[in-house]
């Protein structure tokens, strides 16, 4: 079920949990700001999932309560990702669900990159 991303954070959430080692990842990237790592229900043939280690329900959230080095560090991370998996040059799609009318489902910001096929338009019409 979609969440209201005003909500506080749930410390139970399921990447919250992957970050205190309670649940598996295949992991591709982690440093002191950001994991990324597969997502278990992929959407596209390569599909990762980049999250920031702070307790931030959404972009909105993170943008108003992140410090400059932790923003600045997830950023970096989610393009370090892409040119590590070689998808600059073939294309990739990033994703940020943001409240409930974007379907976010977990209540801890979170960046999709979608990758490994030609991904159609953006939005369904």
């Amino acid at each position: 079920m979609p969440i209201d991303a005003t909500l506080p954070y749930d410390d139970s959430n399921i990447f919250a949990r992957i970050l205190r080692g309670e649940l598996p990842s295949k992991t591709v990237y982690e440093d002191e700001f950001a994991l990324a790592f597969h997502d278990i229900n992929p959407q596209a043939p390569l599909h990762i999932l980049v999250i920031p280690k702070g307790a931030y329900v959404s972009w909105d959230d993170f943008s108003e309560r992140g410090g400059d080095d932790e923003i600045a560090g997830f950023v970096r991370a989610v393009g370090r990702v892409a040119r590590e998996n070689g998808l600059v040059a073939p294309g990739y799609r990033l994703l940020a669900n943001v409240g409930f009318d974007s379907h976010q489902e977990v209540p801890h910001l979170h960046v999709h990159i979608f990758a490994g096929q030609q991904l159609g338009p953006m939005l369904a019409r």
